[in-house]
């Protein structure tokens, strides 16, 4: 990355909340940036020479909403500003930002990793990232220590963990941020509840092209039992395997119309959903949208 503005951009790809740089020149811009996912976590570990960077609502990106952005800093100090709080966090510290809000930072030369998480995820609503945001949690004592300690192998580890393994890890990595905000929150857990039916969630998104997912298989992952699972669910719209059902079927409509994929044939399309059944498949689907997936693929 030749220029300040390449950095920005580079950091907007991955997913991260943009931020523009101020009072560094060119000449003295040598940033890295490592990114990845783990499950249900997004992460990027920065190295960042001294200087001054600020988001605005201009910068705000609609997807970054419902998010919580973690900073947890392995090299130099940092200065945060968000919602009339400041913190100066150092060493192994962490600072909770709301990634749909301005922020400043001012920092010396720094390395640090950002990891972005769904709020649901660690039962905070909107209210809660207010009370946490700009607010330093100690990374060398309690649950602020073991989530700084993890983070500093989080990146390393990226390449090395698949599928179910980086689901797994990643959901450790969540509870242990979850102990953390809750213990800076008076040890107030809102929306218990919530919190699981969001993890599940992820779950079944990340095992959908799976043909064993099923409500026991996503209660087993979750160490609760089916009943608990269809309590979860009681107040949704759909149950579970109902929602499996009709998130399969969602992205096998969107396959089917996606000329990149015209060479599979609609059966391999439902198999890569996991409808292993080419005759239940087609059933289900012409049952959903009142027409065939054949037609629906001549359709586009």
């Amino acid at each position: 990355m030749r220029t300040i503005e390449d950095w920005e951009r580079a950091v907007a790809a991955v997913g991260m909340p943009p931020l523009h740089s101020r009072r560094i020149t060119d000449e003295d811009f040598h940033p890295s940036l490592v990114s990845g996912e783990l499950g249900p976590l997004r992460l990027a570990k920065l190295v960042t020479p001294p200087g001054d960077c600020y988001r605005d609502m201009r910068l705000v990106r609609a997807d970054q909403r419902g998010l919580c952005q973690i900073e947890v800093i392995l090299e130099g100090w940092a200065l945060t500003e968000q919602g009339g709080r400041q913190a100066e966090v150092g060493l192994n510290d962490l600072v909770v930002i709301d990634p749909a809000q301005p922020v400043r930072f001012s920092s010396s030369a720094t390395t640090s990793v950002t990891i972005l998480v769904q709020g649901s995820l660690l039962g905070i609503g909107a209210d809660d990232l207010s009370q946490l945001s700009a607010v330093r949690i100690p990374g060398d004592r309690g649950p602020g220590a073991l989530v700084s300690s993890l983070a500093r192998g989080l990146t390393r580890s990226l390449g090395g963990l698949q599928g179910e393994e980086a689901v797994t890890s990643g959901n450790a990595v969540v509870d242990l941020i979850a102990v953390a905000l809750r213990a800076q929150l008076g040890g107030r857990h809102p929306a218990t509840d919530r919190a699981l039916r969001a993890r599940v969630l992820s779950f079944i998104e990340a095992r959908l092209p799976d043909p064993e997912l099923s409500p026991a298989a996503v209660a087993a992952a979750h160490h609760i039992s089916v009943r608990r699972l269809h309590q979860l669910f009681e107040t949704e719209s759909l149950t579970v395997a109902a929602l499996i059902r009709r998130r399969r079927l969602e992205r096998c409509r969107r396959d089917l119309a996606d000329p990149a994929l015209r060479e599979l044939t609609v059966a391999a399309i439902g198999a890569r959903w996991g409808f292993s059944d080419p005759s239940h498949f087609s059933r289900l689907f012409k049952a959903a949208y009142g027409y065939t997936a054949a037609e629906h693929r001549k359709l586009h």
